[in-house]
């Protein structure tokens, strides 16, 4: 150990019993290999580019191990004999943080001390020198009998340049880059490996999901800035809260996921009460201006509860969303449901299923006719989507469209849709084809570009598809739905609005849309000969289509009598078991 004299001549050293013990004390250990050398310390530091050092705060004093100047680079052991003189060679950015590191813990614990870890850089050629170096400062410090920083002891390392490029790696591989908390996939490997240890160990753990409830309105009302100075501030109080072992990391843009190690039902209510208090109790400083944010959580026992990552996830989500629908600053735990769950396992085997069907080209069309009033024939086929079993059987789309569309995956039965529709048309040069798209294609300029290479860009084979867009889907984005039909148009495709007078659109709305067939619910059609008021909905609608020089479609004509109904209120096609069941696509040569 270097022992340097006090700067202040006029401060006395501490007694005895309170001076720094030098550590260059050896420890009664033997080395393996020889079992008659002791360990050198010295030695080890200086192989790791490291040094050590105890500080006393209230002299000021410093003793350094005896490698400290070379380590350092240091030519005059005075300029880091004190504390004073130490703290004058770090960079100026950096010296707040060292001296907080020693202040923020005022009354600690005068047995264990209070630990301290941080970088900072080094001028070692003096003030107005050029070499420094990065530093690593690693120790604990010792309170005093009024609670105030007496002494510390530490090791400090230099930090290389391969030493911080392979942290920035570890940075970008294991960090969230807002909140400084683990990333997604970092946080499904702790859980990941929490549930392995579990079933080993027989305990109980928690995975809690916590939402930030009114990001939306402050991303609105200040801007996304100070929306992410929210999410960061939200996730440093709740790792402020985390006890030895628990994980914290984000999720997604507003939630966070939290492991909770050796934490049943009871404490994990109590956690979550604690995390409450830590986002709620005080407001929130940002850049505009203090705002309050509020979270709902929901938690999921592990194992009991659920046996892996995507299982603990999910019900965690489930239960977060039961407690956003309560009120603000909300727990729930999850609880299990025997329907629930089933329905779970249904959706998911159907979108496996469909997922399988199209990789192994199982995909059908089938063609219903609409049938023409002035001549009597088919002059329209719809495409209508079947996905076929493994045992050959077929579905129809209602059975697994609503959970694809819900799901985000209807784009590509659209897309599937598209292929087997303009391998249809052009292989048939008089067939004319109207085929749905889900609301997701209406947005989809993919889809788009694939109708024009699917067709070549043939004007023969485009006059001859009709494109369907549901009523409710026109309405919701009608600026949206409008480009797209503009778009189908100028390519010189048809457009047409399917289950009209299912949802709200005037006809006001239809005539902005530019649509060339108005497709009636079949809702409408089914009891049309015996329902009244059936007839007048119907009867309005076709006279008003006919204004705006649209032409109609009634969908479910079941029966001659809706169909007399219907030619006598003048509609332009019909379509339903009355004129024919819908028959595979191959057989389309036979049936024309």
């Amino acid at each position: 150990m270097v022992s340097t004299p006090n700067a202040d001549d006029e401060t006395p050293a501490p007694p005895a019993s309170n001076r720094p013990q030098s550590l260059s004390v050896k420890p009664d250990l033997r080395d393996p290999l020889t079992e008659t050398e002791s360990l050198d310390l010295v030695g080890i530091l200086s192989s790791v580019d490291a040094t050590a050092y105890v500080w006393d705060i209230t002299t000021g004093r410093i003793d350094w191990e005896t490698n400290a100047q070379e380590i350092l680079g240091v030519a005059d052991v005075g300029r880091i004999a004190t504390g004073a003189a130490y703290h004058a060679l770090i960079a100026p950015e950096h010296l707040n943080a060292r001296l907080e590191a020693f202040s923020r813990s005022v009354g600690a614990d005068r047995e264990r001390g209070v630990p301290y870890r941080l970088q900072y850089r080094l001028r070692t050629g003096g003030p107005r020198g050029t070499g420094e170096v990065r530093v690593e400062d690693q120790g604990r410090w010792w309170p005093s009998a009024d609670g105030h920083p007496a002494r510390a002891r530490g090791v400090l390392r230099v930090l290389h340049e391969d030493y911080l490029e392979q942290q920035r790696r570890l940075m970008r591989n294991d960090v969230d880059e807002l909140t400084g908390q683990l990333n997604r996939m970092r946080l499904t490997d702790a859980l990941r490996t929490v549930l392995a240890r579990a079933d080993r160990e027989y305990r109980s753990n928690a995975f809690l999901m916590i939402s930030v409830n009114n990001l939306a309105v402050i991303n609105e009302t200040f801007g996304i800035e100070v929306g992410d100075q929210v999410i960061a501030e939200v996730g440093r109080r709740l790792r402020t809260k985390l006890r030895a072992g628990d994980v914290l990391g984000r999720y997604s843009s507003n939630k966070f996921g939290l492991v909770l190690i050796g934490c049943g039902q009871g404490a994990l209510r109590i956690a979550a009460e604690r995390f409450i208090k830590a986002v709620s109790e005080t407001t929130i400083v940002t850049s505009a201006a203090q705002v309050t944010a509020t979270i709902s959580l929901g938690g999921v026992i592990i194992p009991d509860q659920a046996k892996s990552v995507q299982d603990a996830m999910n019900f965690a989500l489930r239960a977060v969303d039961v407690a956003k629908s309560k009120r603000f600053d909300c727990f729930v735990a999850y609880e299990p449901s025997p329907s629930s769950d089933t329905a779970r396992l249904r959706n998911k085997s159907i979108a496996e299923g469909v997922i399988a069907a199209l990789d192994d080209n199982r995909m059908r069309l089938v063609l219903q006719p609409m049938v023409s009033t002035k001549t009597g024939k088919a002059e329209i086929y719809e495409a209508l989507l079947r996905m076929e079993r493994t045992d050959g059987s077929l579905v129809s789309a209602g059975e697994f469209m609503p959970i694809i569309e819900q799901l985000g995956l209807s784009r590509l039965i659209d897309r599937r849709t598209l292929e087997l529709t303009a391998d249809l048309l052009k292989r048939h040069p008089e067939l004319v084809l109207s085929v749905n798209v889900s609301g997701l294609t209406c947005s989809d300029r993919e889809w788009l570009t694939a109708l024009r290479r699917l067709t070549n860009d043939r004007p023969d084979v485009l006059k001859r598809l009709i494109v369907e867009i549901t009523e409710t889907v026109a309405l919701e984005e009608l600026d949206q739905s409008a480009n797209f039909v503009d778009t189908l148009n100028e390519l010189g495709c048809r457009v047409a609005i399917d289950d009209f007078g299912a949802g709200y659109t005037s006809f006001k709305n239809l005539k902005r849309l530019n649509v060339d067939m108005v497709k009636i619910d079949g809702a409408f059609v089914k009891n049309l000969a015996d329902d009244t008021s059936d007839q007048i909905f119907v009867k309005t609608m076709i006279e008003l289509a006919n204004k705006f020089k649209m032409e109609t479609v009634a969908e479910w004509v079941g029966d001659e009598r809706a169909a007399q109904f219907l030619r006598d209120a003048g509609v332009t096609y019909m379509q339903g078991y009355y004129y024919g069941r819908p028959f595979d696509s191959a057989d389309y040569a036979k049936a024309a």
